[in-house]
């Protein structure tokens, strides 16, 4: 009796580990997501945080680098208002001089013949006074401007020279973690690629860190609105091929919503591609290739090849030689 009660223990235990397991695709599946391999873990985590701070960098040099173009402009301006008005402080400094100033108004102010032509003297020497004075608080103001704003230039410079160290490092390090791919990198390139309607960013420039909250359309999971937004983008330029996205474990970020594969076959994972679905596949990472910048893609994946923001065109391999790990039957894309 007691071996019996666990025995049925056991059994409901394996009914429960079951129902908590995702169910695996039958075998020979199409669609089942690829097995991209297991022995780039260490490399994905490096792509994804060397890529991660190049591509943040970037964002902040491209906004330091209109913020210094809207200041030169501003100097500009200045200065072109400033050429008068320095004229008109030197003639006022000028004539002060030659009438001995104040000495010249009150004499003229004493020398009045009636009451009237007194006010009227009065009137004209505080007007012209008044006017002075707004010249002189002008060129002042303008002066101080002037300096605020070449400060200001000499501050994104800096910003700028420090983001493009960042950069230089991020890309040494990107490298460094591609070094172990060995093989030839011509890379996927297209000037005819379509372009893509750009991804929303923070009101500085840089990316905003977004979760895996939208409702994967490929899976039960879910994905990031940047994940989205590229995958849609893709669609919308005919890049309609079957496609798959989250994944609760596994290498990249997948199971971050932030990794979908496409397939170069139209209805699933095939063999190595060749023909129309080589092309297709060479096309749509040259598509997301060029749209980089606009969907905050993070590194692409296709035939033996890696492209990522920081370094380019690179060698790479899966680690089992087949068709999903070096990704020649689909076309990786992670984003930020």
């Amino acid at each position: 009796m007691l071996r019996r009660g666990l025995m049925f223990v056991v059994a409901a235990l394996v009914l429960i580990a079951a129902l908590a397991t995702p169910a695996a695709a039958a075998p020979g599946d199409p669609t089942a997501p690829p097995d991209e391999g297991t022995g780039n873990l260490t490399l994905g985590d490096k792509l994804d945080s060397a890529n991660t701070e190049w591509l943040q960098a970037q964002a902040t040099l491209e906004a330091s680098k209109k913020r210094q173009a809207e200041l030169e402009q501003q100097m500009a301006s200045m200065e072109k208002e400033l050429e008068p008005i320095r004229a008109s402080v030197n003639v006022i400094a000028a004539a002060a001089y030659r009438t001995g100033g104040n000495i010249r108004l009150t004499a003229a102010l004493i020398t009045t013949d009636s009451a009237e032509q007194f006010m009227d003297r009065i009137v004209l020497v505080n007007t012209i006074a008044q006017y002075n004075d707004r010249q002189i608080a002008r060129l002042t103001k303008l002066q101080a401007d002037l300096a605020g704003a070449k400060q200001a230039i000499d501050d994104e410079v800096a910003k700028q020279q420090a983001q493009a160290n960042i950069q230089a490092k991020k890309k040494q390090d990107a490298e460094a973690a591609l070094a172990k791919m060995k093989g030839k990198a011509d890379g996927y390139v297209s000037v005819n690629s379509p372009l893509a309607n750009p991804a929303p960013r923070n009101a500085d420039g840089t990316w905003p860190k977004e979760n895996c909250i939208i409702d994967d359309p490929t899976t039960t999971g879910c994905i990031t609105p940047r994940m989205l937004h590229a995958a849609q983008e893709a669609r919308k330029a005919g890049f309609t091929h079957f496609y798959s996205c989250f994944r609760p474990s596994g290498p990249y970020e997948h199971p971050k919503g932030r990794a979908c594969d496409f397939a170069a076959d139209s209805d699933g994972f095939g063999g190595v591609a060749t023909g129309a679905s080589k092309t297709y596949g060479t096309n749509l990472a040259a598509f997301f290739v060029k749209n980089a910048s606009s969907l905050g893609v993070l590194y692409v994946i296709w035939f033996r090849q890696v492209w990522t923001p920081a370094a380019g065109w690179h060698a790479y391999s899966g680690g089992n030689g087949d068709p999903s790990s070096d990704h020649t039957n689909h076309v990786h894309l992670s984003v930020l």
